[in-house]
């Protein structure tokens, strides 16, 4: 191994440890990345040239249509918010299913899905159901740790649902990384991998993520009926047919939404940024009916503001942070690395997810995007019998898992935050492992049912 590859596991070494000391990630990515670089030159090891490419890769991102959509569906989520969809949700669904034992928890699953579809923001997902649904299932007499558990993992399903913000950020990643192992293989004239790609491979596993949590909740409540009793009747709930027309007023207006957004993107009428400037029209809809613009607007666009501006210094730490790493010859020490590796392709993949996984317990899921994925998917693309959709599908799966194991999964820390004193933060992370382990499964499956995040792409946009 030659010095500079040394320095190029150093680097990532150091941002590591630097994240793990509670540094800002952003500065972090690129503070450590420019000493190293300095590090190098001196050692007479890196040529300060290569940081010449920075500000015309800053000036791609963002310049970057694609990720143009990333405030746009930021701005939705945060709108939604405002429009108490979460709370007439719940409470229609609760009624529905409450009277069955774990049925409430249930409920929980089917708004956690609907709010994940119409949202895309794990954040904002989190604090809604945190502040709105874990108190009710405290209330019914629900296990701390169930509840808790059922409440976290529900919210993450906004990190796997498109339009995911996860989902756009890796779509990006990952069409850059098959261009570029076509190209270096000779393919001048590369096949592409969308986000659109990456949306329609997202739903069926999706949907079967969701299936596993509710076959989890029935069997708690067939075999710890205490865990998850019934909801006691409410004399004044509506019944027959006026349940049924309260439950279609409520669902309604999120359905649409969610067909407006993703059945453009799926049915090829639109780009995912177009897309997300329809979702963000029709949160402006929703949110009308229930307060008054002038009063919202203008938080809304302030904390997408943010948000936006958080992810986006990301990446540019990140591309700081990439091009150090490969002018220190990082890019090839991965390549040998993975190529030598036992079990050939499947080795590498099997490699690679271990990796992400554990990398989840001290990086966020943005930081795994823009650090590792431009790193490792080049690699694993330029091998026979990878195919695009499916790896991706499989790394969001796996960053949904890194964002909610302990002990540094923000999902937790965002409930954290929002949950009755009751709910202690030992309640939290024994409830989500039993979540945790359905994701592990899902992950399994998905390796030996690659199909299942494939076939629907195909079936609409072919190859």
């Amino acid at each position: 191994m030659t010095l500079p590859e040394i320095l190029a596991i150093a680097l990532v070494a150091a941002v590591c440890v630097t994240l793990m000391a509670g540094y800002p990630v952003a500065f972090t990515l690129g503070g450590v990345s420019l000493a190293f670089a300095l590090f190098g030159h001196l050692l007479g090891v890196f040529d300060l040239t290569f940081l010449g490419a920075f500000p015309q890769r800053v000036f791609g991102v963002m310049t970057n249509e694609v990720l143009l959509a990333i405030p746009l569906f930021i701005f939705m989520g945060v709108m939604l918010e405002r429009s108490r969809i979460a709370e007439d949700l719940l409470e229609t669904m609760g009624r529905l299913f409450g009277p069955l034992r774990g049925g409430l928890g249930i409920s929980v699953v089917i708004v956690g899905v609907l709010l994940a579809a119409a949202k895309g923001v794990v954040g904002a997902t989190v604090v809604t159901m945190g502040l709105i649904v874990l108190p009710a299932m405290l209330r019914f007499g629900y296990d701390k740790r169930l509840a808790a558990g059922t409440v976290a993992a529900t919210a993450t399903l906004a990190q796997i649902f498109p339009p995911a913000t996860v989902l756009v950020l890796l779509g990006d990643q990952l069409s850059n990384a098959y261009q570029s192992a076509q190209l270096s293989k000779g393919i001048f004239a590369p096949k592409t991998v969308s986000v659109s790609d990456l949306f329609a491979g997202a739903i069926v596993p999706g949907f079967a993520l969701v299936l596993l949590y509710i076959f989890f909740l029935i069997a708690m409540a067939i075999f710890f009926p205490k865990s998850s009793p019934a909801m006691p009747p409410d004399p004044a709930a509506p019944v027959g047919f006026a349940m049924a027309r309260k439950l279609a007023e409520v669902l309604v207006a999120p359905l649409l939404l969610i067909l407006a957004v993703l059945g453009s993107i799926l049915g090829g009428i639109a780009t995912p940024t177009e897309a997300a400037s329809i979702g963000a029209v029709g949160a402006i809809l929703l949110a009308a009916r229930k307060a008054r613009l002038s009063e919202i607007i203008g938080p809304t666009a302030i904390k997408a503001a943010q948000i936006t501006t958080l992810i986006f210094v990301i990446l540019i730490g990140a591309t700081l942070f990439s091009l150090v790493f490969r002018g220190l010859g990082g890019d090839d020490l991965v390549h040998r690395s993975l190529d030598n590796l036992p079990g050939g392709p499947a080795g590498a993949v099997f490699a690679v997810m271990i990796a992400m996984f554990f990398l989840g317990f001290v990086m966020d899921a943005f930081e795994i995007i823009f650090v590792v994925v431009p790193i490792v998917a080049p690699v694993l693309l330029g091998m026979p019998g990878v195919d695009p959709v499916w790896l991706g599908v499989m790394m969001a799966v796996n960053l949904q898992t890194s964002y909610m194991h302990p002990p540094l999964g923000p999902t937790l820390f965002y409930l954290r935050g929002v949950a009755p004193p009751e709910v202690t933060t030992a309640h939290i992370y024994i409830g989500i492992i039993p979540f945790v382990a359905i994701q592990l499964l899902c992950l399994v499956v998905l390796w030996f049912l690659p199909a299942l995040a494939t076939a629907l792409p195909r079936a609409l946009y072919g190859g």
